[in-house]
């Protein structure tokens, strides 16, 4: 063999090892590095209903308004409660004349004598003072309930968010307990990244994180929060008596489960738009 033929099998041997060494390290980065481009942002969605049913007279919120904790939604026509509270207010002060009365003819009669009044009767004013202090204290917690619904009637923020699914205009009626539009709250967005089980050994609680959006924009900063600690078993659901339904077959090729991984971001910068349900490339650098 001539020395151009053995470097022709030095250099094959060469290319063929470069090749496997790149193959290999392609194949653990892909498998096994912590990354992955099914990131998903999410927020807290807090459906807002009316505590009191009405007619709706005032909106001063728009679509995807921001908006701050304790800002007006819309109002409730809150002229019927204002008669219940007028009716709620009359009640406690009859309750409360009816009341004085019998706890000072109780007193008066309980410093008399024997003689004068009997003990039954003395017995019968003080219980008749007892029942008018109950009858007292109840007309307060209606006056109490009666001005709660008043207040109710103005529909306000719950949090600091967006005005999203807005579905209430002046003239509909608010049902109590329907919701009626929805808020996002701007303080709990996160991302929930879907890693495979492979890559989950090198996740790790408080490891650095790096968010690429899908829409562009500057690299995005922050850490693993939390990692979930179940899936559905969809090949292994409930069957008959409450028994396993084991799926009788099994393919060779198993994939990988895909676990979902919380992360907090450590800052939002300004002008960067997130969106619930927005999608983004997720690369964590362990601790190891």
């Amino acid at each position: 063999m001539n020395a151009k033929s053995l470097l022709r099998y030095v250099l094959t041997a060469a290319i063929f090892t470069i090749a496997a060494l790149v193959a290999i390290a392609l194949w653990r980065h892909y498998m096994y590095s912590p990354w992955t481009r099914d990131g998903r942002i999410r927020a807290d969605v807090i459906s807002v209903a009316p505590d009191v049913s009405g007619i709706v007279v005032d909106v001063p919120v728009l679509e995807n308004q921001l908006v701050h904790k304790g800002d007006v939604l819309f109002h409730i026509d809150a002229e019927r409660y204002r008669i219940a509270l007028v009716q709620a207010n009359a009640a406690v002060d009859a309750r409360k004349a009816d009341y004085d009365l019998k706890r000072r003819e109780a007193a008066r009669r309980a410093t008399l004598s024997g003689v004068v009044v009997s003990s039954e009767s003395q017995e019968s004013s003080a219980s008749s003072a007892s029942a008018a202090a109950a009858l007292y204290q109840e007309a307060q917690a209606a006056r109490d309930t009666a001005a709660l619904n008043l207040q109710r009637t103005e529909v306000l923020a719950p949090v600091d968010g967006y005005v999203t699914n807005l579905d209430v205009h002046p003239g509909d009626y608010a049902t109590a307990g329907r919701a009626l539009l929805a808020v996002i709250d701007s303080h709990s967005f996160r991302i929930n990244g879907y890693f495979e089980e492979t890559k989950l050994p090198r996740l790790h609680v408080g490891d650095a994180v790096s968010i690429h959006l899908m829409s562009g924009g500057p690299i995005l900063r922050g850490h693993v929060e939390s990692l979930a600690r179940g899936i559905t078993d969809r090949d292994n659901p409930s069957g008959p008596r409450l028994l396993a339904d084991v799926n009788p077959t099994f393919n060779w090729v198993r994939l990988a489960q895909r676990v979902p991984v919380r992360i907090a971001f450590d800052q939002i910068p300004d002008g960067v738009v997130l969106a619930s349900g927005m999608t983004c490339t997720v690369i964590v650098k362990p601790h190891d």
